[in-house]
């Protein structure tokens, strides 16, 4: 009898073992788990994170080429012509002022698109821009042109920008910084 409840002890202290053992193995795969997904989440988070930055160095080179473009543009008559887009003929000179001012609003708008400022910053800066009567005017001779970006976040701003010329042109007050409506949405 002896031998046999040995037996049984050993069985059973064999099977304890195996219980012991999957339930290790089951903890060690569970944590595992938890891991690969933890490191899953960071993976995702990071591949988010490097687009947002490639497309950030896009927007920044894209400025930079902008930039260059209309540098070439304001410094030679010859070529600010291929740019002459305005509704009404416009003096060489003022060509190159109206590129400028393009230079300028798209410099905001590039600041604005990388992140490196908000749409209440945008906009105070715009609010200052447009006070000069020449980036006015550069704004109404390019109107036709901003209508064909519909649908984009480009249009969004510029249809910001009418509203708020509109809100400065109906003020009472001499006091430009502080009309407009603070803009509602990201």
């Amino acid at each position: 009898m002896a031998r046999r409840n040995s037996g049984l002890r050993g069985l059973t202290s064999a099977a304890a073992a195996c219980l012991g053992l999957a339930a290790g193995v089951f903890a060690t795969k569970a944590a595992q788990h938890h891991s690969v997904e933890a490191m899953r989440t960071r993976l995702e988070h990071l591949e988010q994170q490097a687009a947002r930055t490639q497309q950030r160095a896009n927007l920044a080179r894209q400025q930079r080429q902008h930039w260059e473009l209309l540098s070439k543009a304001i410094d030679d008559p010859e070529l600010a012509e291929v740019l002459d887009l305005y509704e009404r003929p416009v003096t060489p000179e003022r060509r190159r002022q109206y590129l400028f001012a393009n230079a300028l609003y798209t410099n905001l708008l590039c600041y604005y698109r990388i992140g490196n400022m908000g749409r209440d910053e945008f906009l105070k800066h715009v609010r200052g821009m447009f006070q000069n009567p020449i980036v006015r005017e550069y704004w109404y001779a390019t109107q036709h042109q901003r209508a064909s970006l519909t649908g984009t976040e480009e249009a969004e701003l510029g249809q910001l920008v009418d509203d708020l010329l509109l809100q400065l042109d109906e003020a009472d007050t001499d006091e430009w910084w502080v009309v407009g409506e603070p803009p509602s949405g990201p």
